[in-house]
């Protein structure tokens, strides 16, 4: 039963992360933006964003599980966690483009150090964090494109 509720507690900081995020969506300044011809459909962030936000929860409890100490891996996971929430904010709230590229190239830089730390914990949540670093990858080359589009 306790397993079930340290779940829980990864799920509700994965969520508020997300929360955070979607405090500041698109608007009109985003839509008078260039963008690149790889940028995808608004309506395909959220699922997707969901999705991630279930994956990380559940390979952060996966790594909670086998620890014996919480340590380093889980601190990462927070401070990539941080990260995440802050660049929605900084690129839709406060129309920094620049702020919002170096969060993500920080975020980015966190989320292949915690994918590593979690390899060497749990295979599976390893595996887990892939998806969303190859999104977050994604994401960040759209981000230096609108960055390079916009000047």
């Amino acid at each position: 039963m306790q397993h079930w509720k340290s779940l829980l507690v990864f799920l509700a900081l994965s969520a508020a992360a997300g929360a955070i995020g979607s405090l500041a969506m698109p608007d009109a300044w985003f839509g008078s933006l260039h963008k690149p011809a790889i940028n995808p459909p608004n309506w395909l962030f959220a699922p997707v964003w969901t999705l991630l936000y279930v994956l990380m929860a559940l390979a952060a409890w996966r790594v909670y599980r086998c620890a014996t100490v919480i340590g380093l891996a889980l601190g990462l996971w927070l401070a990539q966690l941080v990260c995440n929430a802050l660049w929605s904010p900084l690129f839709f709230g406060l129309h920094r483009i620049d702020l919002a590229l170096a969060d993500i190239t920080l975020l980015l830089a966190l989320i292949v150090t915690t994918t590593i730390a979690f390899f060497r914990r749990d295979r599976g949540a390893g595996v887990m964090m892939l998806p969303y670093l190859a999104w977050v990858a994604f994401a960040a080359t759209l981000n230096f494109s609108i960055w390079q589009l916009n000047p």
